[in-house]
């Protein structure tokens, strides 16, 4: 059994938005998608893949300040699922990018540093996805940009909290 196409038609016209392309999530969510398959291809020659890439990148980031960040904090911070950022370090870490010790706080906790030649990898990277993000963004896509202005402000709608930290990635202040 199946439904008729008037049924269809009738529901779309009435129901939704009419067209899947009218529909924000939808057109976010091809996008995202392009930018993570065009990011794959360009990294692939640096033998990065795009979530080793932000995994690389975030922990520069939050090692910044010296302090050597966890993986917990780390997953919170890049809004990524702490057992993808455990996958994500493992392959890091045997590719010689970043080291994991057990904290001297908690030894339950790993914490993360970006190795010479992660530090080199990232050299390398950057400029690829920091022109990707031109290429299909923009000058709205840059920072004080109208799309990446927008976005950050979804992104902190409503509550506050993002899927998996508090604020935009980042963004959390270090102890």
């Amino acid at each position: 059994m199946t439904v008729a196409p008037a049924e269809l038609e009738h529901f779309f016209q009435t129901t939704t938005l009419r067209a899947p392309d009218n529909a924000v999530g939808f057109v976010l969510w091809r996008v995202a998608h392009r930018y993570q398959r065009e990011a794959e291809r360009e990294l692939a020659p640096l033998n990065l893949t795009h979530l080793q890439f932000t995994t690389l990148a975030m922990t520069a980031w939050l090692c910044r300040s010296g302090e050597l960040p966890t993986q917990a904090e780390l997953a919170r911070d890049a809004a990524i699922h702490p057992m993808q950022i455990s996958l994500m370090l493992k392959v890091l870490e045997k590719k010689g990018f970043v080291g994991r010790s057990r904290s001297t706080v908690d030894t339950r906790s790993k914490q993360v540093t970006i190795t010479p030649d992660g530090m080199d990898a990232l050299r390398q990277a950057m400029p690829v996805v920091i022109a990707l993000q031109q290429r299909l963004f923009g000058d709205d896509g840059a920072p004080g940009g109208a799309l990446l202005d927008r976005l950050r402000a979804v992104e902190t709608r409503g509550d506050g909290a993002q899927c998996m930290g508090e604020g935009p990635p980042g963004s959390r202040p270090r102890p």
